[in-house]
Order: structure tokens, then C-alpha cells, then sequence
């Protein structure tokens, strides 16, 4: 063997099995294997293959659910090591390894070509599980998500024979692996094999500069900060904000949007935090577009909010981006999440006020509501794997704690506050007039559980809609054996 397996009995080992973000969840598998290459990758998989060991792939370590940590997972492949970003003159394309994390990506592509792929909210997450979720991030109202990006994916997919093969799938129309590929412009992680690399090149580019080949990086990039206190915030203030913010993402989320360049995030905490945030990126943005989002964002309100903007280079942001936000702090925490073609309603929001305001026991219970729209629904449903080309906003009921004897009530919070939003279709997103269903890269095993999804739709319309009957045809030709499942997997 080309590769070494760390077990319980080494030293090493509790670091390894550490390297997960939700501290919720901690698997014990009987190995570990870290990998640096593409053929230590396939020695590896074929390694479990052939020992009939339930095998899971870790890279950046940020899967919400225990779909690695799960009980039932023998051997965990970390490909964390597995670097590397180049232009490939054959495929003209930029290529990435699959165990680069974002942050590598973001400064390599603007350090030697000044583009960008416009991917991810956080740079330590691993580009190997986060592409085949559809990779949505802080620019995908101005330039689509990173799937729309995507030409080619290298796969490690196990045949009939039980056998690894290493398979290469483009976008072209002439590829016979074409399947394969559009299965991973949003169709998951963990379902038809493992990814070993990408290569990206914008649709309907051909010049052989890499230069050229994704978009500019913004000559001017600002965030702005606005604050307000919870002491000054009554449910009638609460109301109009949600409100003031609700209408302006249903005002400008057409593909065309003069504001497709603007993105925020209204972070809807507890009432003990002391204060309610709102943060957003302007990229390249008309002074005129952010004039008019702040003022409509503050209509009403009747209340001083304190509004801080500041220019920045796109790689100094991306690097650290809201450090007050988005910090590498593992923790213990649940995540639900869900898709807004419309605003959330009066009654809606009293439901979460009602539950920032009531339960001070949950001090980590927060509501986050985030502009989608823009030119990622520029795509049809059906031209990539990523079916949610419709919705407005992004909307995510979540808890943390640090104690374990909070985990309880804490996962309870989520999700009462979450049936009780969406209490009119059994307590969960049905895809229709105000919800748009749920992104599969924040899985939510709930999903699948008839205790908390009393709606009778099966949970893949929630994640893939009319695109699952196409994702299991792929399940069914490239991994016939079944070797990858977790809770949420495509089944052929």
C-alpha cells in the first residue's frame, strides 16, 4: 500500500477523527487515511472497497450532518492534503485539486490572473464537498454560483467489478460522461463517487488565457455594517426590518437586477446577545444602489441604527471576511435550512420574534435571512444539478452550544421555531408559492424523518425537485455497487 491508515491505537489518531466543524458530531472509525494524491486516493478507496468497509471522504471537515462522523462509517479518507491549482492548457481550464479549501482558491486565482470563482462565505471550506453542492457564496448575485463555472470533474467511481476507475466528465454535448459531471453541478457530495479535481472555465469562453477564462476579480469591493440594538427593537420595529428587508430581495432578484451586485445577510439573534446585525458586500457596486438599499432597509424603523461601510481589497475581504460572523470556531450546533420564493409573512416573523425574544435558555438560537436572486437564477433548473434557480432568500434556523447538556433544548429550539414557520405545509419548505425547498449543502437528516416532516413529500423534492428521477439514472450507472450513501444519498 502507497498510503498509511491511522487507527484508534496511534497517537495521531484523536487528531485526525477531530478535524470536523459541528463538534455535534464525532465518528469512530476504525482508520483514518490521509491522502496527497490522486493515485494514494484510489489505493485507498479500492483498499476499503475490497475489505467491505462502509467508507466516507472528509476534506474541509464542514458537512452539517454526521454523514461522516455517522457511526457507520469504518474508513475516513482525508483528502485535506490533496493541493494544487493550475491552468491545464489541454482542458483550457483552471484546475483545482480537490483538497484545496476556498481561501486557496480565492488569493491563487487573483494573485496570478486577477479572477475570482465566486464561491463560499468562509475560506477554510474544502472545495470537494462544497462545488458538488452547488457552491453558493458572497458573489452569486453578481456573477451565479461556482457550478455555473464548472467544465470538468475527475471522479472516482467504483464499477460492477467493484473495481476504481478513474473517470472524467465535461460539459461538452459530445461526452458520453456528460451525466456525470452536470450530477455534480449540485447533485451533493458522497453519492456517485469522489472527486479528485475541477476544472472551471466560464460557458461560452474560449480564449487559451487563463486570464480571461472566469470572472474579473472587483476593482472595488465594501462592506457595510449596520447594527441595531434589542433594546430599542419592540416586535413592531423587529417586524419592519424582517419586512424592509424581505421586500428589497423580492424588489431585486430578477437575473437582471441593477443590484445583482449587492449581497447581505440580516443575522436575527437572540434578544440576549444585546443586538441585531446586518452585513453585506458590495462588488463593483453604483454609489446610487447603496444609498437607496440603506435607506430602504432603515424605513420606518423610527430607530438609530449605526451604518459602518468600508472599501477593501477582494482578497483582504475573502480571506477574513466578517470576522465577527464567520469565525473557525467548532462547535456544537444544528442547522435548518430553507428557500423563500416570496417574503416571509407578518405571522412568520412574530414567530421568530416570539422565539428570540422568549427563550433566553437558548442564548446560541439565531434566524439568518440572505439575498439569493440575481444572476444565479439567470440558469435554468435543469441545466445544472442545482434545481433552486427561483428563490429570493435564503433563510436558516440555527442553534450552538459549547456545554453538551444544551444540545437538548437546543436542537429542540430549531426545530419548533422551524415547524412553526412553515407550520401551513406540515412544518417544512414544500416547494410552492413562498418556499423553494431546502439546499442540499446544508443537509438537514430531519428531512427524512416523518417526525419533523409531516408534509408527505418525500425529502429529495425538498433538495433536487424535478431533477432527482436524472441524479438517480447517474447513481445507477456510476455507482451500481452502492458504495456511497449517507441519511440524505441519492438511491438509484
Amino acid at each position: 500500500m502507497n498510503f498509511s491508515i491511522i487507527t484508534p491505537a496511534d497517537a495521531a489518531y484523536d487528531e485526525w477523527n477531530n478535524r470536523g466543524v459541528n463538534q455535534r458530531w464525532k465518528g469512530h472509525p476504525s482508520g483514518i487515511i490521509p491522502i496527497t494524491t490522486a493515485d494514494e486516493l484510489k489505493d485507498a478507496l479500492q483498499y476499503a472497497v475490497d475489505n467491505n468497509k462502509r467508507v466516507a471522504v472528509r476534506g474541509g471537515g464542514h458537512c452539517l450532518e454526521n454523514f461522516v462522523g455517522d457511526p457507520a462509517v469504518e474508513i475516513v479518507i482525508d483528502i485535506s492534503r490533496m493541493k494544487g491549482i493550475r491552468y491545464d492548457e489541454e482542458m483550457n481550464a483552471i484546475e483545482v485539486a480537490a483538497g484545496a479549501t476556498l481561501g486557496e482558491v480565492i488569493e491563487t486565482l487573483d494573485h496570478r490572473w486577477g479572477v475570482l470563482l465566486p464561491a463560499g462565505q468562509h475560506p477554510a471550506i474544502g472545495t470537494g464537498g462544497h462545488i458538488s453542492g452547488g457552491a453558493f457564496g458572497f458573489l452569486h448575485r453578481h456573477h451565479g454560483l461556482a457550478v455555473d463555472y464548472l467544465y470538468a470533474v475527475e471522479v472516482l467511481c467504483v464499477n460492477n467489478e467493484r473495481q476504481v476507475e478513474k473517470v472524467i466528465a465535461t460539459r461538452e454535448e459530445t461526452d458520453s460522461n456528460r451525466e456525470l459531471w452536470w450530477a455534480h453541478t449540485g447533485g451533493g457530495t458522497g453519492n456517485f463517487g469522489i472527486v479528485t479535481r475541477y476544472w472551471f472555465r466560464a460557458a461560452g469562453v474560449n480564449e487559451r488565457d487563463p486570464s480571461l477564462l472566469l470572472p474579473k476579480s472587483p476593482e472595488v469591493l465594501e462592506t457595510m455594517e449596520m447594527e441595531w440594538d434589542w433594546e430599542q427593537v419592540d416586535e413592531h420595529v423587529f417586524k419592519q426590518l424582517t419586512e424592509n428587508f424581505g421586500e428589497w430581495a423580492k424588489m431585486h432578484s430578477s437575473a437582471d437586477t441593477e443590484a445583482g451586485s449587492l449581497f447581505a445577510t440580516l443575522f436575527l439573534s437572540n434578544k440576549v446577545t444585546g443586538k441585531i446585525m446586518l452585513k453585506a458586500v458590495l462588488s463593483d457596486c453604483p454609489e446610487e444602489i447603496a444609498e437607496e438599499f440603506a435607506a430602504a432597509i432603515s424605513a420606518g424603523l423610527g430607530i438609530t441604527g449605526r451604518a459602518i461601510r468600508k472599501p477593501m481589497r477582494w482578497v483582504e475581504f475573502a480571506l477574513q471576511p466578517f470576522p465577527d460572523i464567520f469565525v473557525e470556531q467548532r462547535v456544537a450546533f444544528k442547522v435548518k435550512d430553507a428557500l423563500l420564493r416570496a417574503p416571509y409573512t407578518p405571522a412568520q416573523i412574530g414567530v421568530i420574534y416570539r422565539y428570540l425574544t422568549e427563550h433566553n435558555d437558548v442564548p446560541g438560537g439565531s434566524v439568518g435571512l440572505a439575498f439569493f436572486g440575481g444572476k444565479m437564477n439567470a440558469v435554468a433548473a435543469d441545466a445544472t444539478a442545482f434545481p433552486q434557480r427561483d428563490s429570493i432568500l435564503a433563510t436558516a434556523c440555527t442553534s450552538g452550544w459549547l456545554d453538551a447538556a444544551d444540545e437538548a433544548k437546543s436542537v429542540a429550539w430549531t426545530r419548533n421555531i422551524y415547524q412553526e414557520l412553515f407550520a401551513q405545509t406540515g412544518g417544512v419548505p414544500v416547494p410552492g408559492e413562498q418556499a423553494g425547498g431546502c439546499l442540499i449543502a446544508h443537509p438537514d437528516a430531519d428531512m427524512a424523518d416523518e417526525q419533523f416532516n409531516k408534509s408527505g413529500v418525500p425529502w429529495h423534492v425538498f433538495y433536487y425537485q424535478d431533477n432527482y428521477e436524472r441524479l438517480q439514472r447517474v447513481k445507477g450507472k456510476w455507482d451500481p455497487c452502492g458504495i456511497f450513501r449517507h441519511r440524505l444519498g441519492v438511491e438509484a
